[in-house]
């Protein structure tokens, strides 16, 4: 029980590292927002609590804001703000009707105005108003999100059906001045691509988003080819952007945590993008390779893995990753991995991620369940539920990738 107490402290530790509303403090009190009105729009799983820091710093200079966030994110009121919930992993109504309201604030702006722009993942479906049919568009994310596409190829797409991806909504605030703060949830930080790059120049072409659309073999129509062959903008001469938080930090967070607990602490990964389940058996068997030591070692990946949906059944990337490497670690000692989402939702589920150890593998086949088969489903909520493996934490308020933790543990 030792190591399942060191690990709720690493889960917890990381996540209060990465709250982003210190960052954009830090990010916004010097600066200077005179000469114009000043009005913010929010955006992602995080936009509530980088929208309730920036309210506090600007004080009455804020003039007005929009906060967008998923449902079940928002933690009450912000003064002048309207906050909108809206539908994630795929837009829904809400999304459309909250990005119309983001366009009509964007385009009532003049020379001297200021347009304070927070930026968190999961904005590219929350903040949305699409150039093709809503119905197609949800098609189109939906076959994305099933074919095991990376999110670089779902945003390089999705920003070409809208209306305010790419940098149109940057377009759409001038001549105002935009000033983005994002906290990243793509690995390396590439600002095109997180939440679809609203504001920031597009540099992927209308060649690749082809290329994309070949690949996964997508069914589309022609207005919506017509829309991938339009190009976005390639340079804004309007827009300043700060980034303040990524995924190096959640690892950096948790490595701290891991270490004044008496780990020795090895750093990994923090570009981890392959199949969940790979990762999972890959992390597996690092722990199966370290069986002898006789010091406690914690290993940390963090990333983005994938997902191939071969199946129905309710789950997400860190539960799938969690549940692969329970198969790998059967008989270990005292031997822990977890895999989290920082935002606190892992996939369609209210579960953050999956948590297994040594005998997790036997408690599930005593329930009649086979890992293998319900990999195969996407089904890992429910197995994971039934051995009390899941890692439940409610929204964070923050949003910087996903992290996993080995740990092997020994008494001296």
């Amino acid at each position: 029980m030792e190591i399942h107490t060191d690990a709720n402290k690493i889960i917890a530790g990381a996540l209060a590292a990465c709250r982003p509303d210190a960052a954009v403090r830090k990010a916004l009190e010097d600066r200077d927002f005179s000469g114009g009105r000043v009005v913010m729009t929010a955006i992602g799983k995080a936009a509530w609590e980088m929208a309730a820091a920036a309210a506090s710093i600007l004080g009455e200079r804020l003039e007005r804001g929009l906060v967008i966030t998923k449902y079940g994110h928002s933690r009450g009121e912000i003064p002048r703000c309207t906050v909108r919930e809206c539908g994630h992993p795929t837009p829904d109504a809400a999304s459309f009707a909250a990005g119309e309201e983001a366009i009509a604030l964007a385009s009532d702006l003049a020379v001297g105005d200021h347009m304070i722009f927070l930026v968190s993942g999961g904005g590219s479906a929350l903040f949305e108003f699409p150039i093709i049919p809503p119905e197609e568009l949800l098609s189109v994310t939906r076959q994305l999100l099933a074919c095991g596409a990376d999110i670089v190829e779902i945003n390089t797409i999705r920003k070409r059906l809208s209306a305010v991806k790419g940098g149109r909504f940057a377009q759409l605030c001038a001549p105002a001045e935009v000033f983005s703060v994002v906290l990243s949830d793509i690995i390396g930080d590439p600002l095109d691509m997180i939440a679809s790059g609203p504001a920031c120049p597009d540099p992927a072409t209308c060649a690749m988003a082809m290329e994309i659309a070949e690949k996964y073999h997508l069914t589309l129509s022609a207005a919506a080819r017509e829309a991938l062959e339009r190009e976005t903008p390639k340079s804004l001469d309007n827009t300043e952007t700060r980034v303040t938080g990524s995924v190096r930090e959640l690892c950096a967070a948790a490595g701290r945590v891991c270490t004044s607990l008496g780990y020795r602490t090895i750093f990994l990964t923090d570009q981890l993008c392959c199949e969940a389940k790979e990762a999972g058996s890959f992390l597996a068997s690092i722990a199966r390779t370290h069986q002898g030591t006789n010091q406690s070692l914690a290993f940390i990946a963090g990333g983005e893995t994938v997902v191939h949906l071969t199946g129905t059944g309710r789950g997400g990337r860190n539960q799938e990753l969690a549940l692969s490497a329970a198969a790998g670690l059967r008989g270990t000692q005292d031997t822990l991995l977890l895999s989290l989402g920082s935002d606190g939702t892992d996939g369609p589920t209210d579960a953050a991620g999956g948590i297994v150890d040594g005998d997790t593998a036997g408690k599930l086949e005593k329930k009649g369940i086979s890992i293998y088969r319900t990999l195969q489903q996407n089904d890992a909520y429910p197995a994971l539920a039934a051995v009390d493996g899941l890692i439940m934490t409610g929204p964070t308020g923050t949003n910087v990738n996903d992290v996993a933790v080995l740990l092997i543990r020994r008494s001296l």
